[in-house]
Order: C-alpha cells, then structure tokens, then sequence
C-alpha cells in the first residue's frame, strides 16, 4: 500500500473488514505501552481509510487491528467538524434524550437504519502520547462517538437494532 495518496492523512488505505468478520465481533485490546510505536502511522492509516471510504469515523477493528483506537472526522448538528483520535476510550457519560436516527457503517456498505442513541455522548480516553483526551458530542457526533466506541467492544449497530428494523437490516447484510 501506498502511503499519503489520500488528502488530509499521510496513512495508507486498508481494505474494510465486512460484517461477519470476527474481528468486527470481538472486544479490542487495550493499547500497552509496547503497541504505541506503532501508534502514529495506525492512526494516520485509519484517517487514510475513513477517507478513502467517504466515512466520518473509523475504528482500528474496521481495518483488522484489535487495538481500542478510533478516528473520526465528525460534523455536530451544528455544522461544526470535530477531529481527532482516542486510544483506550472509555464512555463515561450518555445523557439526553434517545433519540433514533439513521446510521450506517463503512462495515456494511449501502445499509442504513434507525438506530437508538443517546443526544450527548462523553469519551475519555488518550492521544498518541498517553495525555489524557476527553471528548463531548451532541447530535450527530454523539451518535459517531458512540458508534466507533461500540466497534471497540465488539458490537456493530445492528447490535443494537429490534423487530423488523434488524431483521431487515441482517437480511440486507447477508446479501452483502
């Protein structure tokens, strides 16, 4: 793979593991100290890839690495882009109200369905260092924040689907 092809990331483009994929099904490790060399050109891969693939955030599972790390490239409900990364998030805060909204994912490409998330979402967790990193969104980008974070614990949001909405979402999938 090429690096730096992609404007905005100096990463290389991965291909995107698709639903069913057990990576996409199993809780990521922690990043130890032992993993953070590696750190800066995973995350500038995973900018790469979200890019490449039009998304707005990107877990390391969705390229095949088992690591807790996610990127993402967020507009809120306001209109304001939101960047960054987190190493090691953890979600510390859901408030608001539920609300239920369209959502996709790079994983199951040309799928969508109304998927129950909470308005604000609070995410601390790490940078490529080890400083610490909190993150807060409302709207759209507590619904990314909380989508990437539930890569990392081993769920995609058909997880999270009832009734006919998951049925018909899972039928979809296995057509893919």
């Amino acid at each position: 793979m090429r690096r730096g092809l992609i404007p905005g990331s100096t990463g290389a483009v991965h291909p995107l593991r698709r639903y069913g994929d057990p990576v996409l099904h199993t809780a990521g490790r922690p990043v130890a100290a032992a993993d953070r060399s590696s750190l800066p050109a995973l995350v500038e891969d995973l900018y790469a890839t979200m890019y490449a693939a039009y998304g707005v955030g990107l877990a390391a599972c969705q390229i095949g690495v088992p690591l807790r790390v996610f990127v993402y490239d967020c507009p809120d409900d306001e209109d304001r882009r939101h960047r960054g990364h987190v190493v090691n998030p953890r979600l510390t805060r859901l408030d608001g109200v539920t609300v239920r909204g369209p959502e996709g994912c790079l994983s199951l490409p040309g799928l969508e369905a109304p998927t129950p998330r909470a308005d604000v979402a609070v995410i601390e967790g790490e940078d490529l260092t080890g400083a610490p990193v909190r993150v807060e969104g409302s709207g759209y980008f507590a619904r990314c924040l909380q989508h990437e974070y539930d890569h990392l614990e081993g769920r995609v949001y058909v997880d999270r689907l009832t009734g006919w909405s998951r049925h018909r979402t899972l039928r979809a999938a296995r057509k893919l």
